[in-house]
């Protein structure tokens, strides 16, 4: 495969399905039992110009194949095998295709991490026993669920590991993530190629691909559909010579990769063979190596799956104090397993400013690795922010690094061989950056000149394990300056000759400086500001404390990362505001009472600071004093509306029983107070600010308050009066993930669901919307064959001539057609839904 671009091909189940596979059939089995239809596919594909294949197996998993009596094994060879035969005697080879498996993961469904790892094992260890060349993974939109696939590939076979994700028009996945996020993430988990398929075509995902190609440096995979499909014929939207042509930008910009998804067929292919050998014999083409070997990528950074911070050079700030040293309180939290408290300070510290959070759970006695995993995936559930794994254990870091949804950093390694070869090899193969300590077996040097030198020695341990160069980072380490003076400006010399000399990333737990001294954020702030003009850009500090921020923020102001200042003027404007209507001068202060309380730090690698004896902090960007699981001094339905909107589901729960002890009607928490709470974060997922995992958490921390309320009340009725939905996939479609996230969105808004399920008959749909007295009927479609059913199911609904309301939706569906097929509301999401179930049932 030396050439500039490899042929894909087209869409095995639009071929499927002209070849006669019935509505609501299991395409895998169905092909079982039609091998010569699946062979001619592949042989019209190869005819065509294609050099790569891909298997009849996107489903072939455990959880599709339930009830079937066909086991994956049996499933993966019979379909392999009708590969292997249609390749013979040519040089095409086989990819083991592979789908998602259908589950929501953990916190947002129901599956564990290692049960997917599982699911997939089963996949792709029967894939390369029956033969096929290279596993690709394609259509994913949660990027925990393809890390779980990638893993199973790359633990369990030998097979190169090809991936793509599936992408929404405004750049994300159905789930959030962007392509900076899949690109770095999936890199780091060392694919050998990735890229986007299916849900767009060609035009529509090329500014997406574009993006992608700045963050990493693999060969890509673009393979779009023929458009949109028309729901009435379920024709695509593009023939064969206009996707072609909307494919030559791809060309240009070196996309190795190239082949169709849906709606295409064998003629999209061979067109798109001759387009490219048109392109390719072009001046000015891109070369061989542009488009097929790694090349550094343009940016970089570290992410969560829907957030990424990037790292050129500005100042972005990692919290510390999730961390137990010096810290009584947060110890007892990690003993009693209290992930409540836990999750609150992680929360602070974003709405405080923090960039990235520090995640350390050693205390001494505890199960450090199991601890580590437990509170990644707790704060994983209530906040986007990017992790650092910060623990010298390497079982703690493997735990961690194993269930981060993003790519992290790694903060455990120093000049000590032992501990290289410890670590490195985890970091490498979970693709996370490092951090390094200045400092070896002989202890921290006294100078910055020995620093230096220890930090070349543990770039130079990096680069051998494979760890790129602008993945290593540098702590010079920070003394207390009351006890060693001198060593104050040390550190500093030595920031700025790693900074200036090797030209790498600088991190230093900065509140140790002033630990035994009074009025510590003084010293902090000073020694921190001095820090970043040295080239300090990740500095661990404790957000929550003003007078910090207040000096990050004034650095980007100053060094011009905040451009025009606006995040400056933005953070002091209502400050400056309140000093002029008191007439005093303006200028900012230290705290919102003029104090700090910053006391009592700890004397640990990076001091992680102190919130104070009790535990407390100065509140939220100056706001009012709040402990973590406490609550603040505001009105009942604020204090519930922040629960909600911050998805934390025992502050829910708490605040609902406390309400309900002092005499409040369940209707009325149900209706002032968690619905309210629901709008809000309904709106928000509409206008981008979050996407659909906070819309499901937030449903579940109102669905603790009002399961609480159901099991309170005497008469169900009373809770559930407002309303009864019905909801199912239509006869012969077989997706549901969509529904069911409508299901937990609804039920969370409280009305009561009555779920069919999938490939639901019209007449068992009929029959339950009598009986159970239905007011709304909610029917899902996603493939273009399927959309003849849900139009039956309507007419069937209305000649039985029920007293009820029908919304429809699905990726084939639109505003048009379901009025044309006699739905009374369209809807494109669970936001929507919500809005339509308030609008019929109240």
């Amino acid at each position: 495969m030396q050439k500039k671009y490899i042929l894909l091909d087209s869409a095995m189940g639009t071929q499927l399905q002209a070849g006669g596979l019935p509505p609501g059939a299991i395409p895998e089995i169905w092909g079982m039992q039609h091998p010569e239809i699946v062979e001619e596919i592949h042989r019209r594909n190869i005819r065509a110009g294609s050099e790569v294949i891909y298997t009849n197996t996107f489903g072939a998993n455990r959880l599709k194949l339930e009830g079937s009596g066909i086991s994956v094994e049996e499933v993966v060879r019979a379909n392999v095998e009708a590969a292997k035969r249609s390749v013979r005697g040519t040089s095409v080879k086989i990819a083991l295709d592979i789908g998602p498996s259908g589950a929501l993961l953990k916190p947002l469904g129901t599956m564990a991490f290692e049960e997917a790892v599982d699911v997939f094992r089963e996949i792709v260890t029967a894939g390369e026993a029956a033969g096929a060349d290279l596993v690709i993974f394609e259509t994913f939109t949660d990027l925990y669920e393809m890390k779980a696939a990638v893993l199973a590939a790359r633990e369990n076979t030998e097979l190169p590991v090809w991936t793509t994700m599936s992408f929404e028009e405004n750049g994300r996945t159905f789930l959030g993530t962007d392509a900076a996020a899949m690109a770095m993430t999936l890199e780091g988990l060392g694919v050998s190629a990735l890229g986007i398929n299916c849900s767009l075509g060609p035009a529509e995902i090329l500014p997406i691909a574009r993006e992608m190609r700045r963050w990493t440096g693999l060969p890509m995979i673009i393979k779009p559909n023929a458009g949109l499909p028309d729901p009435r014929t379920g024709a695509y939207a593009i023939g064969a010579e206009k996707f072609a042509g909307e494919m030559v930008p791809f060309l240009k910009m070196g996309v190795r990769y190239l082949g169709g998804c849906c709606g295409t067929t064998p003629d999209f292919v061979r067109a798109l063979a001759n387009r490219s050998r048109a392109v390719s014999e072009m001046a000015g083409a891109p070369e061989s190596a542009a488009a097929s070997e790694y090349a550094s990528p343009e940016c970089r950074g570290i992410c969560s799956a829907s957030k990424v911070t990037v790292l050129d050079g500005r100042v972005n700030v990692i919290g510390e104090r999730i961390n137990p040293t010096g810290k009584k309180r947060f110890q007892q939290a990690l003993r009693s397993r209290d992930m409540n408290y836990v999750t609150e300070l992680a929360i602070q510290q974003q709405e405080a400013g923090a960039d990235i959070l520090d995640i350390n759970v050693g205390v001494p006695g505890l199960p450090e690795a199991e601890l580590m995993a437990e509170v990644v995936q707790a704060v994983q559930s209530v906040t986007d922010l990017p992790l650092q794994i910060d623990s010298t254990n390497p079982e703690a870091v493997e735990a961690g690094l194993r269930v981060l949804n993003g790519r992290g950093i790694v903060n455990s390694v120093n000049g000590e061989k032992e501990k290289q070869d410890q670590i490195l090899p985890i970091v490498k193969k979970y693709g996370a950056a490092v951090v390094g300590l200045a400092m070896d077996e002989k202890g921290l040097p006294k100078t910055a000149e020995d620093r230096v030198r220890v930090a070349r020695h543990i770039l130079d341990a990096c680069g051998a394990y494979g760890i790129p160069r602008a993945d290593v980072f540098i702590d010079c380490l920070t003394l207390t300056v009351s006890a060693q003076q001198d060593q104050a400006m040390e550190t500093l010399r030595a920031v700025e000759r790693i900074h200036r000399e090797l030209g790498l990333h600088c991190v230093l737990g900065v509140s140790n400086i002033s630990f035994g001294l009074p009025a510590r954020a003084h010293v902090t702030a000073s020694f921190l500001t001095q820090a970043m003009y040295c080239g300090l850009d990740l500095p661990i500090i404790n957000p929550n404390q003003k007078a910090i921020m207040d000096a990050v923020a004034s650095f980007r102001a100053l060094s011009g990362a905040d451009e025009n200042c606006s995040a400056y003027i933005e953070r002091f404007a209502e400050e400056e505001r309140a000093a002029k209507a008191e007439g005093r001068s303006g200028g900012g202060s230290t705290g919102h009472d003029g104090t700090s309380t910053e006391s009592g730090g700890s004397t640990g690698q990076h001091g992680g600071g102190s919130t104070g004896h009790d535990g407390t902090s100065t509140g939220l960007n100056g706001g009012p004093g709040r402990s973590a699981g406490g609550e603040t001094g505001a009105a009942p339905a604020a204090r519930m509306m922040e629960a909600v909107l911050k998805g934390r589901k025992r502050e829910a729960e708490r605040l609902t029983r406390d309400f309900l002890s002092a005499g409040t009607p369940g209707m009325e928490i149900i209706d002032r107070m968690i619905i309210p709470a629901l709008d809000v974060v309904g709106d928000r997922y509409e206008t981008g600010e979050i996407f659909l995992p906070q819309l499901i958490n937030a449903a579940n921390a109102a669905c603790a308050g009002l399961d609480l309320i159901k099991a309170g009340l005497q008469e169900q009725e009373a809770a559930e009066n407002r309303g009864t939905i019905l909801i199912a996939t239509v006869q012969g479609d077989i997706h549901d993930i969509g529904k069911n996230i409508v299901k937990v969105v609804l039920e969370n808004y409280g009305y009561r669901i009555i779920d069919l399920g999938r490939d639901v008959k019209p007449e068992t749909i009929v029959e339950t919307a009598r009986r159970e007295h239905v007011g709304l009927v909610g029917l899902s479609a996603l493939m273009t064959t399927t959309v003849g059913a849900m139009r039956r199911t309507i007419e069937a609904i209305h000649e039985a001539d029920l007293p009820c309301r029908i919304m429809v939706g699905g990726a084939v569906m639109t505003a048009d057609f379901a009025k044309e097929i006699g739905a009374d509301y369209y809807v494109a999401d669970a936001k929507a839904s919500c809005d339509v179930a308030k609008k019929v049932l109240g």
